[in-house]
C-alpha cells in the first residue's frame, strides 16, 4: 500500500490506522476511515507541494469520440472608431453623500457627490428649521397660555364668587339629578313621589322640571324645621309655598309613602338629629333612594362653624348664599359626621351607594380666603383629629328590595 495523507482540515483527526505501514488516513469520531487521499514526497510525511489531483477517465469514455463543438454565437459589431480608441475610465470611489442623495447613481463623480453631500447637509438644516419653528410657536403657545391663566383665573374667581350657591350645589346637583332620573326610568309608568326634607336648603331641584317634560308623573312633598330662619327663606321663595313648617320628629310621615327623600344640610341644623333621619328613611319604599348632604362636625369648617362669632359666621354665608337668609343654628350632634352616618347606615339595613366630599381642600365650596387658611390652622393644631380635606359630605344611600340584601 502506497503512502497516503489525509485531506482533513484538524490535525488533530490525523491517526495511524492498525495493520498499515506507512499509511496515515484520517479517522471520523466513529472511527470510519476517509478515503480521500493525497501523494506525499519521499523525503518526509509533508505534502508534496503544488499538487494537484485529476480525475481519472475512463479508457471506454477516452475512446469515444469528441461531442461536436456548439455553434459559434455571433460576433457583435465593433465599436465605432472613437469609442474603441477611448480608454476605459478609471473607477472612482463613490461617496456615501453622493451615492445616497443621487439614489445610487454612482457615476457622478465627486463633484456630484460633493453637491449631494451639500445638500444633505443644508436638507438636515431645513429639517431643524421646523423644530425650532416649532418650539418657537410652542413657546409662544405656553407663553400664551400662562398670559391667559391670571386672566381665567380671576374669571373663575369672579364667577365662584358671583354664583356661590350654585358651585355649592352643584357637587350634589348631578349627582342627585343622575339617581333619580335612573329611579323614574326604572318606575317607568307610575308616579315617583319625592320628599325634600329641610326644603329651605336643598339646593337642587333634582332635574325635576325636565322629567316631567318627558312625561313622568312626580308628586313632591317639601318640609323643613319650623324657625324664624327657615320661615324666612320660605316666604322669600315663591317655590315653597307649599312648604310645611313644624317640629320634624311630629310632622305627619306615612310609612313606604316615597320613592325618594331628599335631605340637604338639614342634620347639622336640628336638634334630635338620629330621630328625624329615623323617620325620613321609614318613609321610603323598599328600592328608594336617600340623598344626603351634611356638614362633617369632625371637619376644621365644621368645628369653626360652631365657634366663630356670628357676624364671621353672617360673612361666610353671605360668601355662599348671596341673597338667601342665614346662616342657620350649628348644631352638629354626632350624627352629623361621617363617623356618625358609617354607624348609622348598617344599623337601619341601608346601602351607601356613593359618596363625594364637598369643600376644603376638595373644592366645591365658595369661601372668604381667611376662611380656608383658617381650617389649615385648625386641621394642623388639631393633632389630625378635625380635617380640612372637606366641610360637607355628600351620599346616596339605598334601601333594598329585601331586607336581607347589604350589597348592590
Amino acid at each position: 500500500m502506497r503512502d497516503t495523507i489525509s485531506l482533513w482540515p484538524s490535525p488533530r483527526a490525523y491517526g495511524k490506522m492498525p495493520g498499515d505501514t506507512g499509511c496515515f488516513r484520517s479517522l471520523h469520531p466513529e472511527g470510519k476511515a476517509d478515503e480521500a487521499v493525497a501523494p506525499v514526497n519521499e523525503a518526509g510525511m509533508e505534502p508534496a507541494p503544488a499538487v494537484t489531483i485529476l480525475p481519472r477517465q475512463d479508457k471506454a469514455a477516452a475512446a469515444q469520440p469528441a461531442p461536436a463543438a456548439p455553434a459559434a454565437a455571433p460576433v457583435p459589431a465593433a465599436p465605432p472608431a472613437s469609442q474603441a480608441a477611448a480608454p476605459p475610465a478609471p473607477a472612482r470611489p463613490a461617496r456615501p453623500g453622493g451615492s445616497k442623495a443621487a439614489g445610487g447613481q454612482g457615476d457622478d463623480g465627486p463633484a456630484a457627490g460633493g453637491q449631494a453631500a451639500g445638500g444633505q447637509a443644508a436638507g438636515s438644516q431645513a429639517d431643524d428649521a421646523p423644530a425650532a419653528g416649532s418650539q418657537a410657536a410652542g413657546g409662544q403657545a405656553a407663553g400664551s397660555q400662562a398670559d391667559d391663566a391670571p386672566a381665567a383665573g380671576s374669571q373663575a374667581a369672579g364667577a365662584q364668587a358671583a354664583g356661590a350657591q350654585a358651585a355649592g350645589g352643584q357637587a350634589d346637583g348631578d349627582l342627585f339629578a343622575r339617581y333619580t332620573r335612573s329611579l323614574v326610568a326604572e318606575r317607568s309608568g307610575r308616579p315617583v313621589a319625592i320628599l325634600q326634607a329641610g326644603c329651605t336648603t336643598a339646593g337642587t331641584g333634582l332635574g325635576i322640571a325636565g322629567l316631567r317634560a318627558a312625561g313622568a308623573e312626580i308628586v313632591v312633598t317639601l318640609v323643613d324645621d319650623d324657625q324664624p330662619v327657615t320661615r324666612a327663606a320660605a316666604g322669600q321663595d315663591e317655590n315653597m309655598a307649599e312648604c310645611v313648617l313644624g317640629d320634624l320628629r311630629t310632622v305627619p310621615l306615612p310609612q313606604r309613602s316615597h320613592d325618594i327623600v331628599l335631605c340637604a344640610l338639614l342634620l347639622q341644623r336640628i336638634q334630635h338629629a338620629e330621630l328625624v333621619l329615623d323617620r325620613l328613611v321609614g318613609t321610603l319604599r323598599p328600592g328608594g333612594l336617600l340623598l344626603l348632604r351634611l356638614a362633617d362636625r369632625d371637619s376644621a369648617g365644621g368645628f369653626l362653624d360652631r365657634m366663630l362669632p356670628g357676624a364671621v359666621r353672617q360673612m361666610v354665608w353671605r360668601r355662599r348664599h348671596p341673597g338667601q337668609p342665614g346662616p342657620y343654628p350649628a348644631v352638629y350632634e354626632r350624627l352629623s359626621s361621617a363617623k356618625g352616618l358609617q354607624a348609622y347606615v348598617p344599623l337601619r339595613g341601608l346601602v351607601i351607594a356613593e359618596r363625594r366630599a364637598v369643600g376644603g381642600r376638595a373644592g366645591g365650596l365658595a369661601a372668604p380666603a381667611f376662611f380656608q387658611v383658617a381650617q389649615t390652622v385648625v386641621a394642623r393644631l388639631s393633632g389630625g383629629r378635625l380635617t380640612d380635606a372637606h366641610e360637607e359630605l355628600v351620599y346616596v344611600l339605598r334601601k333594598p328590595e329585601d331586607l336581607f340584601a347589604r350589597v348592590l
